[in-house]
């Protein structure tokens, strides 16, 4: 059944090749990017099918817009891709207060905002599918990604309470949690500072295997693309679908770590209730 899509971020990498398959499999599209000249091709190839739409995640109005625009376009929304962001490398110590609000302005309060937006039209209409791109950041948190790993994981506890309050409404969430893919987020979108001299055995060398690499990665956009409309078209979607075998793997080992340290110091936690009242 044809749906219509609202994807942010969607004049490069994932975003880019989420519009697409959306699009080659029969769906429309409001595809969104700050410059709406971005998105030019997409509407030249796709037609009427597509409606690009110029949008700051952060701006409360244009998200409002977007989402009435998109209505008012095609009579309805099924689907909103919250995927714009993107994340720079530094030590806590170099980043400043500023760009650790920007990071998380974008990532985390820009899919509030988008979230937000469309919830009275999902909820009003019973059904529809959030579905919020994380990360293995949203996980785990890697050396030099600070604010882009606040800012994910405060995407997965949001989404976690957003899903359990709209499921009565018939609408689902789903966390899209990637992990190193062949786009240009690694490289043009991101800033790897290598930071003082004292990180250079962590944050220094997490920055020189990025560099190193990018191009590299396992993930296969499109192949990402294909994995979220298979999503988008279940009737019981995953809460969490993990996307690459890396993050697969690395979130499996950082779980279990979390149980058997958590099951290490189970004493101590279950120490601090009351006394039990003895009979």
């Amino acid at each position: 059944m044809s749906q219509v899509w609202l994807i942010t971020g969607s004049s490069r990498g994932l975003g880019r090749e989420f519009a697409i398959a959306a699009l080659e499999a029969g769906h429309k599209v409001a595809a969104t990017a700050r410059k709406v000249s971005d998105l030019e091709d997409l509407q030249k190839t796709y037609g009427e099918n597509v409606l690009p739409i110029a949008l700051d995640v952060t701006n409360e109005a244009q998200a409002y817009e977007a989402v009435q625009s998109t209505i008012a376009k095609f009579g309805r929304l099924d689907v909103l891709v919250n995927n714009a962001g993107y994340g720079n490398v530094a030590p806590v110590e170099d980043t400043s207060l500023a760009e650790f609000r920007e990071q998380i302005e974008t990532n985390l309060f820009g899919t509030i905002i988008l979230s937000k937006a469309a919830l009275p039209h999902f909820r009003e209409q019973k059904s529809g599918h959030f579905i919020q791109v994380t990360s293995i950041a949203g996980r785990m948190g890697p050396i030099g990604r600070a604010p882009y790993a606040a800012a994910k994981w405060g995407v997965e506890g949001f989404s976690e309470t957003l899903a359990k309050e709209v499921a009565p409404f018939g609408v689902k969430v789903t966390l899209v949690e990637p992990g190193g893919f062949r786009t240009d987020f690694a490289g043009a979108s991101t800033s790897l500072q290598e930071g003082r001299p004292e990180y250079d055995e962590t944050v220094g060398k997490t920055a020189r295997f990025q560099r190193d690499f990018n191009g590299k990665q396992p993930g296969d956009p499109k192949r990402a693309a294909a994995a979220l409309l298979k999503i988008a078209s279940e009737q019981n979607p995953p809460f969490r679908l993990i996307v690459g075998s890396d993050a697969y793997n690395a979130i499996e080992k950082n779980d279990l770590a979390k149980m058997e340290a958590a099951k290490e110091w189970k004493e101590l936690s279950i120490f601090t209730d009351f006394p039990k009242e003895s009979a």
